[in-house]
């Protein structure tokens, strides 16, 4: 059962290879000519309202990686301390730690000089989702043993939409994003955010 949770969760980062763009926030040192017009660990938690959305209280894997990829794909510099940004993101965390790569999740945060540029120019920005789908490579290795989901019960999503990104003196872009998450949706819980392209072991 081990060995088929390894072979989901791998398929489920060679999937995300293929699919996946930088998810980095664009941080340009100097904005880009306009094009067109249009939120770690860290000491305290954000409070409730606060600049991340908070994790919602989803069971179905699909309808929660699109939020948790909108989350992902959204920020705002204006309002929002690079701590601030990590505690939120850390919030949608699955609890146990086996399963848990924050690492992946965090690394989606520039540092925190270059968020400082970012707020310099005032740089925000929202997602739309398109769509979130299960692998084909996923939904396969799923088939050959369905047994495997009950090891830890964590799902490949692919999401996909675009971001659009603004900041000051009207500058905006948008950009089409694509990422394969990993999430957990234990029976009778809420699910949770494990990954980004999980490096699994062979």
């Amino acid at each position: 059962m081990v060995i088929g949770l390894a072979c989901l969760l791998a398929v489920t980062a060679a999937t995300a290879l293929v699919t996946s763009r930088s998810e980095q926030p664009a941080a340009p040192s100097s904005p880009p000519a306009s094009t067109h017009s249009t939120t770690s660990d860290a000491k305290e938690p954000v409070a409730e309202g606060g600049p991340v959305r908070r994790p919602p209280l989803i069971s179905d894997p699909l309808a929660f990686a699109r939020v948790a990829a909108e989350m992902l794909w959204s920020y705002d510099t204006r309002s929002t301390s690079h701590e601030q940004q990590l505690v939120g993101m850390k919030a949608w965390m699955t609890q146990e730690s086996e399963y848990s790569d924050w690492a992946s999740i965090s690394a989606q945060v520039p540092d925190p000089i270059l968020w400082g540029r970012m707020a310099d120019q005032q740089q925000h920005a929202t997602a739309a989702i398109t769509e979130a789908h299960y692998p084909a490579a996923f939904k396969q290795a799923l088939a050959d043993e369905p047994a495997a989901i009950t090891e830890a019960y964590i799902y490949a999503v692919t999401v996909t939409g675009t971001q659009t990104i603004s900041w000051a003196k009207g500058g905006s872009g948008v950009e089409d994003r694509s990422v394969t998450l990993a999430v957990q949706c234990r029976p009778s819980h809420d699910c949770s955010l494990v990954a980004i392209a999980p490096r699994v072991a062979p």
